[in-house]
Parts: structure tokens; sequence; C-alpha cells
């Protein structure tokens, strides 16, 4: 595993940590949305790279 990939999905799991808590908080949906759509962007691109599809 690379160091950004690592950091990729750290970013990732903290960003659907914020989805978590602005949902419990009752932030805008868009709010939301957008940082559950940055979630997935670095969770998926740190597997991605882990699988060595993406470099």
């Amino acid at each position: 595993m690379t160091g950004l990939s690592t950091v990729l999905i750290v970013v990732g799991l903290f960003l659907a940590g914020g989805v978590y808590s602005f949902q419990k908080q009752q932030m805008p949906k868009s709010v939301v949305l957008l940082l559950a759509i940055g979630s997935a962007m670095c969770l998926a691109a740190g597997v991605l790279r882990i699988q060595g599809v993406w470099e």
C-alpha cells in the first residue's frame, strides 16, 4: 500500500464520519450530499490505487 492510498482512504473515512455527524445535526441536504460524494471519491481512489488500476 502506498502512502497516497493510505491518505486517500483515511480522508475518505474522515469525510464519512463528517457525513454521519452533519446528518445528525440536520445540516442542509446539499452539504451532506457534497460531503458524501467527496468521501466516496476519496475511498474509491484509494482502493483503485491499492489494486494498481489507477497509478
